[in-house]
């Protein structure tokens, strides 16, 4: 039979589901997930392929604002719900997709795609780099110890039910995109995925509970969600903390709220996902080898439209190089691009130019690099990026660098 593929249609959203499901494994999602995503999921941006009634693959993006170093949000297309069933591989569908979806994310005037892969190896063929890494801590509380600023005290801190603080929070995460890159402006209707708390999805432990840090004024200044598993042995209770968000717009704040989960009674584990890799936690604990800290891929960042999204970003030096870039499967990236910026806050133009390049490399390495957080000079170390004009690669590097380092705080 021949396959099909063509953009969903609003009824045809559970086979497309359920096909996505099988593909990651058979388990289904609890009905609150399945739910939220289907209020999410942008139709018109959701293509699926077909045999006959069944659905057999599947790739899908949502519209988002994405935090980018030194300049305003830039318009991406958050990829997600990709998939092809296990009966239909090797037959060329999963890259069918993805090069409708950047024809359409082209036409579309996003300059980037992003995604998070449940297989990292996959992407980086269409151009997808590696921009952001995520933190896993795993902590003794007993033993790692925890300093504060000497202000920390001054917050007050209060248990509040997550859906009541959500303005509160949710004001707090807004604030923050401004000022690390990697993170999405929530549009309407994302907020409600930081709450989702299904319990199946608890292996036992509480229900998502949340503190807030206040100021003496009353401003909310950080919040943290958490969950409580309690556990005992012969020794006594060693209940673990599962951090599922920590958010403050100040060290205080910060300090206060971690301060607060390594506190709680009757625990003696505090596990923390999907933190910033700089996190500034590992900097107040005692002993951060207790933390056990380990990192993942996190965002992976395709350039669609690459001087449009060169132009977007700010970059931390001046800088005037000449990119040689290859793009197989975006050939309208490829060939010599000339960059130019004047500095952080200054003006930025990146047109084609016949010049000499000084630097060489592939749409993926610029996609690794695009946030800040994957140096050139480290990609170059590898191999992936060429200097042909000496010492343009160190102040490319240099230009390219942000602050801090890019994070994505949640999946989509």
């Amino acid at each position: 039979m021949v396959l099909e593929m063509r953009v969903l249609q609003a009824d045809e959203w559970d086979a497309l589901y359920d096909h996505l499901e099988l593909a990651f494994g058979g388990v289904l999602d609890s009905s609150e997930t399945r739910e939220l995503f289907r209020s999410l999921t942008e139709v018109e941006r959701s293509l699926a392929v077909w045999d006959g009634q069944t659905c057999v693959g599947s790739a899908s993006a949502f519209s988002f604002r994405l935090s980018v170093p030194g300049g305003a949000p830039v318009p991406a297309a958050g990829v997600t719900m990709v998939g092809v069933a296990p009966t239909h591989r090797r037959r060329g569908i999963l890259t069918s997709l993805m090069r409708r979806q950047l024809d359409d994310v082209r036409a579309g005037g996003e300059p980037l795609a992003v995604l998070t892969a449940s297989e990292p190896a996959i992407y980086g063929r269409f151009g997808y780099g590696i921009a952001a890494h995520e933190l896993s801590l795993d902590i003794d509380t007993d033993r790692a110890g925890l300093s504060v600023p000497p202000d920390t005290d001054a917050l007050r801190l209060r248990i509040v039910d997550p859906a009541k603080a959500l303005g509160d929070c949710e004001r707090v995460y807004a604030e923050l995109v401004a000022r690390r890159p990697g993170m999405p402006a929530r549009q309407p209707g994302w907020e409600r995925l930081p709450l989702l708390d299904p319990e199946a999805d608890r292996e036992g432990a509480s229900r998502l509970m949340c503190v807030v840090a206040e100021r003496p004024d009353g401003e909310v200044v950080g919040y943290a969600r958490y969950r409580v598993k309690p556990d005992w042995d012969a020794a006594g209770a060693r209940g673990t903390v599962t951090v599922r968000a920590l958010d403050a717009l100040d060290p205080a704040a910060a300090a206060a709220l971690w301060r607060y989960l390594f506190g709680i009674d009757l625990t003696s584990t505090l596990r923390a996902g999907r933190r910033p890799v700089d996190d500034p936690v590992l900097h107040l604990l005692r002993d951060a080898r207790r933390a056990r800290p380990s990192t993942a891929d996190s965002l992976h960042v395709r350039l669609v439209d690459l001087p449009a999204a060169l132009r977007a970003r700010g970059y931390g030096a001046a800088l005037d190089v000449v990119l040689d870039v290859e793009d197989a499967f975006c050939p309208w990236n490829a060939g010599r691009w000339r960059l130019v910026s004047a500095g952080p806050g200054g003006a930025v133009s990146c047109v084609r130019t016949e010049d000499p390049a000084d630097l060489a490399l592939t749409a993926r390495e610029l996609g690794a690099a695009y946030l800040g957080g994957v140096a050139l000079t480290s990609l170059a170390g590898a191999g992936l990026v060429r200097e042909l004009r000496p010492g343009t690669l160190a102040a490319a590097s240099r230009a390219f660098a942000g602050d801090v380092a890019p994070w994505l705080p949640h999946g989509f």
